[in-house]
């Protein structure tokens, strides 16, 4: 009885790999990047390499979210930061105060991170485009106003410091931060593939068409502030256990332009385009702590060649040279084929 259903699912596993990953690149690379990093640990145990690739994880988790709300519903937040700083700060307090664990406070975070949006949301409704972007990039200024004025509570310019570590090591902290972000990463990508998805995708297109069509567009707007602030203030309390401190620099405003760079530099409405970015950017920005006055020289000319040369971000670029799209069925093909994997359409 177990060795048949064992068969069963090693034919039906071996079936999706032959049929829905070997037939396009894409899918073989985002296959051989979760083999890679699940595997790294193997071959090597540097201490401050898993320390970079558990921070980028973290922050993948953040860019996918802000590409989740302002990539896929065109609702412009320049102000993600705060709801990285929500769960990181909401997170810390939890475990300093009630002595919540991490798998407690880091979920408990998200939700403040929900109400959050939702605060957000309500009065950002009927704003769109630049207001709207001015208008999110207030709440993180507002909020650090709020957090130095109760420096009894929140620790004002040293933060919330003195909480618990995410794990008891730093392999346990790498492997947890990784499959936490390849599990929300394809849960964001599922939503984005859902009807709830293709709602998002029509709001950023025609709003005005979508409310004539019968659509409740502002629930919609709101369910997407929600969500992003959700994924945003996980990774808030992931960050906050890892480096064991919650403080301003989680609200700053250079962090969430770093956000809207890495979601642009990979490619937005992707969810993995940001991720890919984060992987990219962080590790390079480290690198480059070597020579300190042209880190940031060489970092800008990285971001300016990617915007120039290929304004759709990099990993779209990447994916429309190795693959095209069918006119008749628009699923995705080898470029090198010359007729539709599945309708025979010719892809001249």
């Amino acid at each position: 009885m177990i060795m048949g259903l064992l068969a069963f699912w090693l034919r039906k596993l071996f079936s999706i790999v032959r049929n829905e990953i070997l037939v396009l690149p894409s899918r073989v690379a985002v296959v051989l990047f979760c083999l890679f990093l699940l595997s790294l640990p193997l071959f090597l145990k540097n201490p401050y390499v898993l320390r970079i690739l558990v921070q980028a994880s973290i922050f993948a988790i953040l860019a996918a979210s802000w590409d989740l709300l302002s990539g896929f519903t065109g609702q412009m937040n320049f102000g993600h930061a705060l709801f990285f700083g929500v769960g990181a700060y909401t997170a810390a307090l939890l475990n300093l105060h009630l002595h919540l664990p991490p798998w407690g406070s880091i979920p408990l975070g998200g939700l403040a991170a929900v109400v959050a949006g939702l605060v957000i949301g309500i009065p950002c409704l009927r704003l769109k485009g630049t207001y709207l972007a001015l208008t999110t990039l207030a709440f993180p200024i507002i909020l650090m106003g709020i957090v130095f004025t109760i420096p009894s509570i929140t620790g004002g310019e040293l933060g919330v410091s003195g909480i618990s570590r995410l794990s008891g090591s730093r392999l346990r902290d790498y492997y947890t931060t990784v499959i936490l972000m390849l599990g929300m990463t394809a849960i964001m990508w599922k939503i984005t593939d859902s009807r709830t998805g293709i709602i998002f995708h029509a709001i950023r297109e025609d709003e005005l068409a979508v409310r004539a069509s019968g659509i409740n567009t502002t629930r919609y707007k709101l369910l997407a502030f929600s969500l992003s602030g959700f994924f945003a203030g996980l990774s808030g309390g992931l960050y906050a256990h890892f480096m064991r401190i919650a403080g301003p620099s989680t609200l700053e405003v250079g962090l969430s332009f770093t956000v809207v760079i890495w979601a642009v530099f990979g490619g937005i409405v992707t969810i993995y385009g940001p991720v890919a970015a984060v992987f990219i950017l962080f590790p390079l920005l480290e690198f480059l702590h070597f020579w300190p006055e042209y880190r940031t020289l060489m970092f800008a000319a990285v971001i300016l060649l990617i915007l120039l040369y290929m304004p759709e971000g990099l990993i779209p670029w990447i994916r429309d040279k190795i693959e095209t799209e069918c006119p008749r069925c628009k699923l995705r093909n080898v470029a090198v084929r010359k007729t539709c994997r599945v309708c025979t359409a010719p892809l001249d």
